[in-house]
């Protein structure tokens, strides 16, 4: 039998940490996993699948960044009797065809959906958060920030409104089993909006440009990355500037009966915390 604990992957994520504090606050008991975590879950470790679902009613999975391990955690789940998966993955994952960018995703979101579990989708727009907590901070502090995209908006989302929504579909389940969310701000911004609200909000002087994919993945190969991660993160770029993924949704509305957070709410309050000083 279950004890109604809550299974949190990805736990020391910007979602992850987000939904943990959400759930213990709802009084469910989480049980949080990660490769740093004291609970330790390594998707290519799957000897340690078992033990981290022993007792498990619900989880909470973020895609690991290659395709096909999903699916054996679904079946370690349902053999486990897991009974909910909350899956995060990104907006428009069907409209984005043959791109080599979101395999992992794809895949994640096809073992989810075919599993015998009740299953719910979140499927989020890019968060505000990489501004401050991610690939784009650095740049910003630095004083430009250089991006392969132009006049195409993006509906950028708070992760503290994806992290209340999963938490909420976490202890409801029900209502929102078999759907799939996409998660949108009120209203989309392009990034050379956003930088400037940012430069405006804390007071430094920050620019934009825009650059070529090609020259974009060569820069991040340059700061160190791996030149197939480059390459992933720039192709969500060519996706972006097709505009398929540039009009707002009322799901976060649907979820928690109120309007998704602005990007000025979140620009003022990260530029009050600090965050480009």
């Amino acid at each position: 039998m279950n004890n109604g604990t809550t299974l949190v992957l990805g736990a020391t994520g910007k979602t992850g940490r987000r939904v943990a504090a959400r759930l213990r606050l709802r009084g469910t008991p989480v049980r949080t996993a990660s490769r740093s975590s004291p609970t330790r879950f390594d998707w290519a470790d799957p000897d340690g699948w078992d033990e981290v679902l022993r007792d498990v009613a619900a989880v909470y999975v973020v895609a690991p960044p290659v395709p096909g391990p999903v699916h054996g955690f679904v079946a370690r789940a349902e053999a486990a009797g897991v009974r909910r998966l909350v899956l995060l993955s990104g907006r428009g994952a069907d409209t984005w065809g043959d791109s080599d960018f979101g395999r992992d995703m794809r895949s994640a979101e096809d073992a989810v959906r075919g599993s015998a579990l009740e299953w719910t989708v979140l499927r989020a727009s890019n968060f505000d958060q990489n501004f401050d907590e991610d690939l784009f901070h650095a740049p910003l502090v630095a004083g430009e920030l250089a991006l392969p995209a132009d006049a195409v908006p993006e509906p950028f989302v708070d992760v503290e409104d994806v992290a209340e929504v999963a938490a909420t579909v976490l202890g409801e389940g029900g209502r929102h089993a078999g759907r799939v969310y996409e998660l949108t701000g009120p209203r989309a911004v392009t990034f050379g909006e956003a930088v400037e609200l940012i430069s405006r909000a804390s007071g430094r002087p920050v620019t934009y440009r825009r650059t070529s994919p090609a020259e974009y993945a060569a820069s991040l190969v340059g700061a160190g990355w791996g030149e197939d991660d480059a390459h992933h993160v720039a192709e969500m770029f060519v996706l972006m500037e097709r505009g398929l993924l540039a009009a707002t949704t009322d799901d976060v509305a649907t979820v928690l009966g109120r309007a998704p957070r602005s990007f000025e709410d979140y620009v003022v309050r990260a530029a009050a915390a600090g965050a480009w000083g």
